[in-house]
C-alpha cells in the first residue's frame, strides 16, 4: 500500500477506477447460452443447471420453499440475532420512510392541470446468493424498500444448496414477512425471473447481488425487466486530516479489503506524510498474522493507495475523480469540505461515522454504486420501486390559444398526423361555434 503524492497518482486512480470492468467474453457466452435455455425449456432448464452447479435434483416438491419452512429456520436460529436483525430492520425502515413518494397534480393557465401518478412497480425479483456472499442486511436493504414503496408481489430466488444448509438465510426472509422462496441460484435465476418459467413468474424488475455470472445476467436481461445497478468490488476512500486516529482509519481500509473478491479498492486521502505513515503502519500490524494476510496484501497493492494531497480542497478533487461507493470524512472543517464533494455513493462523517455503521446499522441503504458510477447512479432506495406517469388535463381554452404552434412544430418534424390531430379538434370547435 504506497504512499504517493497526488501530482503522482494518476495510474493507481486510474488503475481503480476500471478494475473489474473487463467483461469476460466466454462468461457472456455461458450466460446468453442459459438465458436462452431458461426463456425455452423454463423449469426443466432452471432443473438443469441446479443439478449441474449445485448438485441438487429439483421436481415438483422442492422449487418452492414455503412460509413453514421460513418459520422453522428462525426456530433454529439464536434469539439474540433475531433480536439485533429486527432492531437494524427498524432502522432501516424508520430510514426509507422518508423516501415515500406521492402523485401531484397542479393547475396552471388556461384551466390547464398537470401532474405526476406515482405506482409502485406490481413485482420485484430478489436474488439472494448462498455460500460467503449470502449477508443477511443486504437482504434486509434489497426488500424493505420494496415493502414501503408498496410492490404487492416481492419473488425471492436464492440457490438451494447454499439456503438448505443456512437457516439464517430462511430466518432473515421469514423476518420481513416472506410467504415462499423459489429454489433458483445462478444466471438461471435471473432469467427466470427476467422471462418467467411454470413455476417462476416474471418481474419487473431484479435486484440484489451475486457473483460474475449473475451480473452479467442481470446485464443482458436489462430491457426485459429493469435492474438495479451492475454493482462491482467494494470500495472505500477515506478523506482524513492528521488529527485523525489512525488506528481506527487504518481498520476501516481493511474492512473493505476483507471482501477478498480480489478486487476491492481502500484508499486513504489526507493532507499529512506523517499520518500516511502512521495510517500503514497501522495497517499491516493490524493484517499480521491474519487468516487472509497474504489475499489482502495483494489487494492493498494492487488497488489501495495512500494519496497525500496539498490541501482538503485538493482531497475532494480526488474523492471526485474516483466517485467511490463509500466516502468517509474525518476532518476539522467538515461542514466546508461536504458541499466540495460531488460524488459519492454513501457519506460517513466524523470519526465515529465508520462504514460498518452503515453496512448494518444506521439506516440509509448499502446497495451504493461502484467503481466510479456514483457520478450517475445512487444508493438503492424506495424511489427504485416506483415507476412515474405524467398526467395531462389540456383544456378547449388551451388548445385554441397553442394548437397553431403545434401544428407548426409538428410540421417541423414533418409529422403531419400529429399537426392534423390538434388542428381537426380546432376546426370543429370553430364550426360549432359558427353554428
Amino acid at each position: 500500500m504506497e504512499i504517493i503524492k497526488y501530482s503522482d497518482a494518476d495510474d493507481k486512480v486510474g488503475r481503480i477506477i476500471n478494475r473489474g470492468r473487463y467483461v469476460d467474453k466466454k462468461i457472456v457466452s455461458t450466460v446468453n447460452r442459459i438465458i436462452a435455455c431458461v426463456r425455452k425449456h423454463g423449469d426443466r432448464a432452471v432443473a438443469k443447471y441446479t443439478k449441474k452447479l449445485d448438485h441438487i435434483t429439483l421436481d415438483k416438491t422442492n422449487r418452492v420453499i414455503g412460509n413453514d419452512y421460513l418459520s422453522a429456520c428462525r426456530d433454529k436460529i439464536d434469539g439474540e440475532i433475531i433480536e439485533i436483525l429486527s432492531a437494524a430492520r427498524d432502522n432501516i425502515t424508520a430510514y426509507h420512510n422518508h423516501q415515500r413518494q406521492e402523485s401531484w397534480i397542479s393547475e396552471f393557465a388556461d384551466n390547464v392541470r398537470l401532474g405526476q401518478v406515482i405506482r409502485p412497480l406490481d413485482r420485484v425479483g430478489v436474488y439472494v446468493p448462498g455460500g460467503r456472499a449470502f449477508y443477511p442486511s443486504t437482504v434486509l436493504m434489497n426488500i424493505i424498500p420494496a415493502r414501503i414503496a408498496g410492490v404487492s408481489d416481492i419473488v425471492v430466488a436464492t440457490p438451494p444448496a447454499a439456503f438448505l444448509e443456512t437457516p439464517l438465510i430462511g430466518a432473515t426472509l421469514d423476518l420481513l414477512g416472506v410467504a415462499k422462496v423459489y429454489m433458483a441460484g445462478g444466471a438461471q435465476a435471473i432469467a427466470a425471473m427476467a422471462y418467467g418459467t411454470e413455476t417462476i413468474p416474471k418481474v419487473d424488475k431484479i435486484v440484489g447481488p451475486g457473483n460474475i455470472y449473475v451480473a452479467t445476467a442481470k446485464q443482458q436481461v436489462f430491457g426485459q425487466v429493469d435492474i438495479d445497478m451492475t454493482a462491482g468490488p467494494s470500495e472505500v476512500v477515506v478523506l482524513a486530516q492528521k488529527g485523525a486516529n489512525p488506528e481506527w482509519v487504518a481498520l476501516d481500509l481493511l474492512s473493505q479489503a476483507e471482501h477478498r473478491t480480489g478486487y476491492e479498492s481502500a484508499v486513504l486521502v489526507t493532507d499529512s506524510f506523517d499520518f500516511a505513515e502512521k495510517v500503514k503502519s497501522a495497517v499491516f500490524s493490524y493484517l499480521a498474522g491474519t487468516e487472509h494476510e497474504k489475499l489482502i496484501k495483494r489487494i492493498l497493492s494492487t488497488y489501495g493507495a495512500i494519496i497525500v494531497v496539498k490541501d482538503m480542497a485538493e482531497g475532494a478533487r480526488v474523492v471526485n475523480k474516483i466517485a467511490p461507493e463509500h466516502l468517509e470524512i474525518i476532518v476539522e472543517n467538515e461542514n466546508e469540505i461536504i458541499p466540495l464533494i460531488r460524488h459519492a455513493g454513501a457519506i460517513f462523517v466524523g470519526e465515529y461515522s465508520s462504514e460498518p455503521v452503515g453496512d448494518y446499522w444506521a439506516g440509509p441503504n448499502h446497495v451504493l454504486p461502484t467503481g466510479g458510477t456514483a457520478r450517475f447512479f445512487s444508493p438503492l432506495g424506495v424511489y427504485d420501486f416506483f415507476k412515474r406517469s405524467s398526467l395531462i388535463y389540456y383544456s378547449k381554452e388551451a388548445l385554441l390559444k397553442h394548437a397553431a404552434k403545434i401544428n407548426e412544430f409538428a410540421g417541423r418534424e414533418d409529422l403531419m398526423f400529429h399537426g392534423k390531430a390538434v388542428m381537426k379538434r380546432l376546426e370543429d370547435i370553430s364550426e360549432k361555434k359558427g353554428g
